[in-house]
């Protein structure tokens, strides 16, 4: 007999079909951006249902099914005018000094600040349709070397009354090769980093899907769904269905040597990464949290650095921090960080600690909380590395991000980059494209003409002193350049 859940996807899948095939009559004409009727369907109707009549995990596979199909709704058209021509919402992170030889640093240009953080995708399955939604950036994982269920179930409870969700997940993975197959097959069809490899990759892979001279039934089942998804996204997307893509790296449960663990995922999936994460902070792997600790972190990041130089030159790399740090550790964390040169910090994870003002049933259920309740411990934790780096570090901040205001506050505490998941559970696929709208108009209102000029700002001494850094820095660059000239 079929599970119930397993009834409400299926349903639930053609249902979103069809109502797909209405979307098409105010989709052709939009150059591929989703009306807002669309918008507000999955918002207002889907969304909700889905938390009504499936668990928490149930539905989280259920909306990666409709976005591996390409029928969660595509960026809308106001979200795709945020700013254009009124403000530069493009981010460009300049990579740490890991050399020390004051080498040509890593540069990596973000089309837009708003990006969706680990945990969504963990498998990378559904990557082109996560970009379609309007993430400018999009981060698979955590992926450990060998696959692993993680944490019995239940565990992942909604918060509804507090707008809040627990996981304890323990990074359930399929696995560095079957995530690496996939990097292939996208780099394969949209390139970017790793194309060359997975060109390669695919021409020693028997497509074919024929054994015996026979197609199996699954196999035939497969091709119709993926040519259907091939031919409704030819003619509802104009424009490449990709962007900048990172990827975070967990260490297995069981493993002994968690530093091997991390070079593991560096070495075969690196290169088909733009950056690379090192997740120390999940509070759902025993021990895992300790690798925070001052010289634990700086072996770990030493050997990182030195597995990403030789296999993914390219790709920056990135450290996953916990909101649990007290400001000591915080302190120790920003001085390891400053002192290996690594490229960028992503502040924060999910928290173990419960707010007295939490009113859900689930409040005691243990695991990582995230969403709105943590949102002001993030942006707090964003500020206090921003200063303990001087500024000197990029800032990835995510933490209950809900709102383009949600996204400007962060951003002023220091954060460069934004990441959203947690909230999509209550405001639907549709906060993707309003949150864009929204952060380019509060930009616009308050008087910047780009995200560079809103970064930490509510720091002023460290803002300031960045600002005239920077200025000083173009002069001598023009400055070279003219006595360049004038020698030619």
């Amino acid at each position: 007999m079929m599970s119930f859940q397993h009834k409400v996807r299926t349903t639930a899948l053609g249902a979103a079909a069809a109502v797909a095939l209405v979307e098409v009559t105010t989709h052709l004409p939009s150059e591929g951006r989703s009306s807002l009727a669309y918008h507000r369907f999955f918002d207002g109707v889907v969304t909700p249902l889905g938390r009504r009549l499936l668990d928490p995990e149930g539905a989280h596979h259920l909306a990666l099914d409709v976005v591996r199909w390409g029928l969660a709704p595509r960026l809308s058209r106001e979200g795709a005018s945020d700013g254009r021509g009124r403000v530069d919402m493009s981010v460009e992170i300049v990579g740490g000094d890991s050399s020390g030889g004051g080498e040509k640093r890593r540069c990596l240009r973000f089309p837009g600040p708003i990006g969706l953080a680990a945990g969504f995708d963990k498998n990378g399955s559904a990557v082109p349709g996560l970009f379609d939604m309007g993430f400018s950036f999009v981060e698979i994982g955590s992926v450990t070397p060998l696959p692993q269920s993680g944490n019995a179930r239940p565990r992942s409870f909604r918060l509804v009354e507090d707008r809040g969700v627990i996981n304890r997940f323990g990074f359930n993975s399929e696995g560095v090769e079957r995530v690496r197959g996939r990097l292939i097959e996208y780099r394969g069809e949209f390139g970017g980093r790793g194309g060359d490899l997975a060109t390669i990759a695919a021409k020693k892979e028997d497509r074919t899907m024929v054994e015996g001279g026979e197609r199996h039934p699954t196999a035939v089942g497969k091709s119709f769904l993926w040519a259907l998804g091939w031919a409704w996204n030819r003619l509802m997307t104009t424009a490449p269905r990709t962007g900048v893509l990172g990827v975070n790296l967990g260490k297995n449960k069981t493993s002994e040597d968690e530093v091997g663990d991390y070079a593991f995922g560096i070495r075969d999936l690196g290169p088909f990464a733009d950056y690379l994460v090192i997740n120390v902070s999940s509070p759902n792997t025993p021990g895992l949290r300790s690798l925070q600790k001052r010289e634990p972190l700086r072996n770990l990041l030493a050997c990182a650095i030195k597995a990403r130089d030789e296999y993914a030159p390219h790709a920056l790399l990135f450290v996953k921090l916990s909101p649990d740090l007290t400001i000591d550790e915080m302190a120790d964390v920003a001085n390891v960080v400053m002192d290996s040169g690594l490229d960028g910090m992503i502040v924060s994870n999910t928290t173990n600690a419960r707010p007295e003002t939490l009113a859900s049933k689930y409040r005691s259920e243990p695991g990582g909380l995230s969403g709105a309740p943590i949102k002001d411990r993030s942006t707090e934790c964003i500020r206090t590395m921003y200063i303990l780096t001087k500024g000197k570090i990029p800032i990835i901040g995510v933490g209950g991000v809900g709102s383009g205001r949600d996204a400007y506050d962060k951003m002023k505490a220091g954060a460069s980059l934004i990441q959203v998941y947690s909230m999509m559970v209550y405001e639907g696929p549709g906060v993707v494209s309003r949150i864009r709208k929204e952060l380019a108009d509060i930009i616009l209102e308050n008087g910047y003409k780009s995200v560079e000029e809103v970064v930490g700002s509510s720091c002023e001494d460290i803002y300031w002193d960045r600002r005239e850094e920077k200025v000083r820095r173009k002069m001598q660059e023009s400055e070279k350049n003219e006595k360049e000239i004038v020698d030619l």
